[in-house]
């Protein structure tokens, strides 16, 4: 469930950022020099094309996006607050176990309250859809998790193959250690 409310978040986002980045194109195209620069060194769906949204759509989704922004920013600030005084709560000279029960309060509570702002942002950008439009977002959606989770794989694969040696040299370096620890024996 959670796996799955992160992965929609996500596409939420890319679809936020491209209809903004879309109508920003459309009123004032970057010059071809400019352009090279600014397209990044791995392609992007365009989520926009890709679900044939129309202008009305596009308006509608970056109106929800302004009124929902304030909202969200406010959310996250309490959720980073919370975050930053229960650490000090668990990191202070002495801990009180009443005083972080209450900041972990603080903090579930933050965040529950990020959750719903983009919940219910989610689904008023998904009551704009049209039946077929979001068929195809499920479908963008299922790649892109299939894509995050190969990318993941992939970096954990390379994290195992770069500690590999450290631990070859570790199990080396306490042996070594150990054995120099011994006394030694004569015969």
């Amino acid at each position: 469930m959670r796996r799955f409310n992160l992965l929609s978040l996500m596409c939420l986002v890319l679809l936020f950022a491209a209809s903004s980045a879309t109508v920003r194109a459309q009123k004032n195209p970057p010059p071809d020099e400019e352009m090279q620069q600014t397209v990044p060194p791995q392609p992007r769906p365009n989520l926009m094309a890709q679900l044939g949204l129309t202008q009305d759509q596009i308006k509608q989704i970056r109106q929800i996006n302004q009124a929902k922004k304030p909202q969200m920013r406010a959310a996250q600030d309490r959720l980073r607050e919370a975050n930053r005084t229960l650490d000090q709560a668990i990191y202070a000279d002495v801990a009180n176990d009443v005083e972080i029960q209450a900041r972990l309060k603080d903090v579930q509570t933050a965040h529950a309250e990020v959750i719903k702002i983009r919940s219910l942002t989610e689904l008023a950008v998904r009551k704009i859809l049209s039946p077929d439009q979001l068929a195809k977002f499920r479908e963008v959606r299922e790649k892109f998790a299939e894509q995050k989770e190969n990318m993941q794989q992939q970096q954990q694969l390379n994290n195992r193959r770069m500690n590999a040696p450290n631990r070859r040299n570790n199990l080396r370096n306490n042996i070594l250690k150990n054995n120099l620890r011994k006394p030694i024996k004569n015969q």
